[in-house]
């Protein structure tokens, strides 16, 4: 079955990565129409988020910000469709590296680097860094639980040399590395709910206590390694600019939590510049009164 889900939906995303842009979003105000004022999906979840986050703004700025959102999440989507046939030079011009200068600053110190995303903007156009970068440029993903879109993820994300390791291998990896003197900067996408237990932390985000991910933190401090944050903005339609936002040069001279504290202080600064590029379908509040039964 997993075969056949398989055979039946690579066929339309390759046709459709090879649709020119302006093709691209014409079908993406159609998806927007299907998926928001049709189907409605996740809409409620979106929703509360919303209202959770913005208890001040009214029932119109709410709506406002939804539909915004919904119309950034169809380009999104085909956008992801359009990396499994776009080329290097045209990735290049439509995500670009504001401060490249950063990375190689963050190289000169002969430290491998944790590079922290949250799910903001277009945060799978950033496959593109390798060509600024020096050191081996890893990626840590959740492996999919059906092997073959498990496996085309894998290749779009590796198609510019990114090496994609699973959340479960992570450590090891990276400890080989280490081991080996292999300089890397690897990439974590750490803003989202982990699964509850009593040594979770919880943090604030957009004001709310919330469980964290604290794994990049971890590691950084264990083996000393530098800590950044990549600001991914939206430009234009199809078109946007990260900029490498350095966090700690000496992670394990933070106390605990601190620079996960720090990372989600920029999540933060971003969704309140603009909300309508965060990833709001998830339940990322989902736990939040829950805390007083693990503190």
């Amino acid at each position: 079955m997993q075969f056949l889900i398989y055979i039946l939906v690579y066929p339309f995303l390759w046709f459709i990565s090879k649709f020119p842009f302006k093709l691209l979003y014409i079908i993406s105000d159609g998806f927007y129409i299907l998926l928001y004022h049709i189907i409605g999906y996740r809409k409620k979840v979106v929703t509360n988020n919303l209202k959770l986050v913005f208890p001040q703004k009214t029932e119109k700025e709410i709506a406002s910000i939804r539909k915004k959102f919904y119309k950034h999440l169809c380009d999104m989507f085909l956008e992801m469709a359009k990396t499994m046939s776009i080329s290097e030079k045209e990735l290049n011009r439509r995500f670009r590296i504001t401060n490249p200068e950063e990375f190689k600053r963050l190289e000169s110190l002969n430290k491998s680097i944790i590079l922290i995303f949250g799910h903001y903007a277009s945060w799978e156009w950033s496959i593109v860094l390798q060509n600024y970068i020096n050191f081996k440029g890893l990626a840590v993903y959740k492996k999919l639980a059906n092997p073959h879109f498990d496996k085309l993820i894998r290749d779009i994300r590796s198609k510019f040399n990114t090496t994609l390791i699973s959340t479960k291998e992570t450590t090891s990896i990276i400890n080989q590395n280490e081991a080996k003197d292999v300089k890397s900067i690897i990439g974590f996408l750490s803003d989202q709910s982990p699964r509850l237990s009593k040594d979770v932390y919880w943090g604030q985000f957009m004001g709310i206590d919330i469980p964290c991910f604290t794994g990049a933190e971890r590691i950084a401090k264990k083996l000393d390694l530098s800590t950044a944050y990549l600001k991914i903005t939206k430009v234009k339609r199809g078109f946007y600019e990260a900029k490498i936002i350095t966090l700690a040069e000496d992670s394990k001279k933070y106390k605990n939590y601190e620079l996960t504290d720090l990372f989600l202080k920029e999540v933060e600064k971003q969704i309140h510049e603009a909300p309508e590029y965060y990833f709001w379908t998830h339940k990322r509040w989902k736990h939040k009164d829950q805390s007083n039964n693990f503190l």
